[in-house]
């Protein structure tokens, strides 16, 4: 196996205790790789110190999280600029729009999104987009910059088949994790109108843990049941989800 995480926070608080451990289980379970996405200022220095302890496995994002777009957004994205202007990243991310909390912020979300959108054409590196309650405001902004290049993935999608459809005629990938194991997700019957060649694995880790974890913090090992998920449903090998996804990942990410 050389499963690669997507999507994954193991740079955050709850991982601050048993670091190496649970890098240590990722190995044993078949993680190769795992790609970092930004949250906002407050998390970049960990995110930036695991990326250089963990150089050949761990891969860090830049981007503003649409959670963090606040009053203050213009000067978390002037950080998020500054860094993309000394160094470079693998992706924009992640970025998007989230309607489940609170909309006070929903037109800062737009701006921010569509400003880092550009600076993903402008690198030409993919977007990894959060869009909780918001898949279909993300597909028409990402709809308007077709014909530009931009690519990417739409991490933890938990949408219709509509959605779905919408985002691979983008060009996007689905970002497939423990919500797959969901007993009343229905995303196990969104996926079986979807090509695995559309789809990338993640843990979103600490959060959303696949089952038989869920309700505990999640890890990037945990995301060998998201894997078993996927051949049960494409009744295909557990190897061969591992090769095409993997695949996947680096033609979403340009490792090739």
């Amino acid at each position: 196996m050389k499963m690669i995480d997507t999507h994954t926070h193991i740079y955050l608080e709850e991982f601050r205790d048993d670091l190496e451990p649970m890098l240590e289980r990722a190995a044993a379970a078949g993680v190769a790789e795992m790609y970092l996405p930004a949250i906002d200022s407050r998390t970049h220095e960990e995110m930036h110190e695991l990326e250089k302890a963990r150089p050949n496995t761990c891969f860090a994002m830049m981007g503003l999280h649409p959670c963090s777009v606040k009053s203050d957004y213009i000067s978390e994205l002037n950080i998020v600029k500054e860094y993309f202007s000394v160094r470079k990243y693998v992706a924009v991310g992640e970025i998007g729009l989230d309607y489940h909390w609170d909309k006070t912020f929903v037109e800062e979300q737009k701006k921010a999104f569509r400003q880092q959108i550009e600076w993903a054409i402008e690198y030409k590196i993919p977007i990894s987009i959060h869009s909780r309650d918001a898949t279909q405001a993300a597909i028409e902004i990402v709809g308007e910059y077709l014909g530009s290049g931009l690519s990417g993935v739409f991490h933890c999608f938990g949408g219709t088949v509509r959605e779905a459809e919408a985002i691979i005629g983008l060009g996007f990938y689905l970002g497939i994790g423990g919500v797959l194991t969901y007993k009343n997700s229905g995303l196990a019957a969104v996926l079986r109108e979807i090509p695995l060649a559309k789809i990338v694995l993640e843990t979103d880790a600490p959060y959303l843990s696949p089952v038989p974890f869920r309700g505990k913090r999640n890890e990037p090992s945990y995301m060998k049941e998201v894997l078993v998920n996927l051949a049960q449903l494409y009744g295909i090998s557990d190897a061969e989800v591992d090769m095409v996804t993997s695949g996947n990942a680096k033609i979403l990410f340009k490792r090739n």
